[in-house]
């Protein structure tokens, strides 16, 4: 094997490194000779809470955890941030090592997509609109990489946060539909204490754009307490638009309301929803969602 796709290994200042498939592999190999189960926490790196609080479910439900590190090239379009994501995989590994984490799984874009890799997995339906028309090559390059990290690792439990609402409702849908030997589980959005969502692309903000971002979330609980008293769908969400931009954010991609299971549009809280949105704030696409619980019918 050449010595770019050799897997390395490391202690220091972090749980120990594996970059081939053939490593992570093997760690995991060990672990379930010794009948230990697996939680796998795949990332884009530059870590934060939200993060570790999925290290922290892994840890909870499985006795081992690995977390995956791959900025990944096939869901980022032509003119977003991918020369420019943040990455610090030094600190991250820090975190990771204070987290509990058993093993860090980075791998390059090479072991990942070889010379003459021509495979792509798709999905349809819940990719149709919001994120999906904002984004359009995102979910293919999502149900991508995660099939490959799934088929990689094969875990018993892989950890996703709720905050990127759409795409744990894909990762499940191809999961269930490739008959994937693994049980796929949603973690809150962690927040700041003003509310604002966490993200590795926070720190594209400046300060004054840091004090606005909040306004999203407000935003977003203002809707969803007026779909659960029973209000229509359409002026609640047109009246949630002008106050995200009052409050300075550029432009929306959307702000929705859908079933909280199939993404399909809903006109009111009959049944379980979901209020998500996409607002540019500066350099920062910000994406949140709030849960809506059916309308309070006895209050009528």
């Amino acid at each position: 094997m050449s010595g770019d796709r050799q897997a390395t290994t490391g202690v220091l200042d972090g749980p120990p490194v594996v970059r081939t498939v053939e490593g992570v592999r093997a760690a995991i190999a060990a672990w379930r000779h010794a009948g230990e189960t697996v939680a796998l926490i795949p990332t884009m790196g530059y870590l934060h809470d939200g993060h570790l609080a999925l290290v922290a479910r892994g840890r909870a439900l499985c006795r081992r955890t690995v977390a995956s590190l791959f900025v990944n090239p096939i869901q980022f379009g032509p003119t977003e941030d991918l020369e420019c994501y943040p990455r610090d995989e030094a600190g991250d590994r820090a975190k990771l090592q204070a987290a509990g984490c058993d093993l860090l799984y980075a791998p390059g874009a090479g072991e990942m997509y070889p010379p003459g890799f021509a495979t792509a997995v798709t999905v349809s339906g819940v990719t149709e609109g919001l994120c999906g028309a904002a984004r359009p090559q995102m979910f293919g390059g999502v149900a991508t990489v995660v099939t490959k990290l799934l088929l990689q690792t094969l875990p018993d439990v892989a950890v996703f946060g709720e905050k990127d609402y759409q795409q744990l409702l894909v990762i499940r849908r191809f999961v269930r539909d490739l008959d994937i030997p693994v049980r796929i589980e949603g973690a809150p959005t962690v927040r700041e204490a003003d509310g604002l969502a966490l993200s590795s692309r926070n720190s594209y903000l400046t300060a004054a754009e840091r004090a606005q971002a909040p306004a999203l979330f407000r935003t977003l609980g203002w809707a969803a307490d007026r779909l659960h008293q029973g209000a229509e769908a359409g002026p609640v969400l047109a009246e949630a638009v002008g106050r995200v931009l009052a409050a300075g954010f550029a432009k929306l991609d959307y702000l929705d309301f859908r079933d909280a299971g199939t993404l399909v549009p809903l006109d009111r809280a009959c049944r379980p929803g979901r209020l998500l949105a996409a607002a540019w704030l500066g350099r920062a696409r910000l994406i949140d969602n709030v849960p809506v619980s059916p309308e309070n019918r006895s209050a009528a």
